[in-house]
């Protein structure tokens, strides 16, 4: 999923891709652990895909967090 697909989601939304993505890396890291893995990109882009949820979810707290401070 693209960074502005994700941008276009809603916040309940990205939290539970994020989850759920965070579950099928646990699942690929055991998999390649037990050697049952045999594409190993599958591995990469599962990490990148966390990093870019987690990422877009922060940006949101952030502008959240300076939006309050505006406000008082």
């Amino acid at each position: 999923m693209r960074a502005t697909e994700i941008r276009a989601l809603s916040t309940a939304e990205i939290e539970g891709k994020l989850e759920d993505a965070r579950e099928e890396l646990f699942k690929l890291r055991f998999q390649f652990r037990t050697g049952q893995l045999t594409d190993f990109t599958r591995l990469q882009a599962a990490r990148r895909s966390v990093a870019r949820l987690a990422t877009i979810l922060r940006e949101r707290q952030i502008a959240a967090g300076l939006a309050a401070q505006k406000e008082s």
